[in-house]
């Protein structure tokens, strides 16, 4: 096993000092429990950004009625449906 240096915010380190006191196990354990846990909520992939949580249910809620090639020709759809044009008053 390697040792690496790593310097905590105070909070941070007394907390992990404190958790390893109540557990009775190494500050170095704890410490390799919290990155492993933080690996593996990376890797599954399955818990969103809080900013992306709130729109979840939004995302790819399109109607399906709008043309597939929207994207490469909204100018023509643009001018086929009048956006643009002078409005009488």
């Amino acid at each position: 096993m390697r040792t690496v240096t790593v310097r905590l915010p105070d909070a941070l380190a007394t907390e992990i000092e404190v958790e390893s006191r109540k557990r009775g196990v190494s500050k170095s354990d704890i410490i390799r429990e919290r990155l492993n846990c933080a690996r593996e909520g990376e890797r599954e992939g399955d818990k969103l950004p809080p900013h992306l949580e709130r729109i979840a249910d939004l995302i790819g809620s399109v109607d399906d009625d709008l043309p597939s090639d929207l994207s490469a020709r909204k100018k023509h759809y643009l001018r086929l449906w009048g956006y643009g044009r002078k409005r009488h008053r």
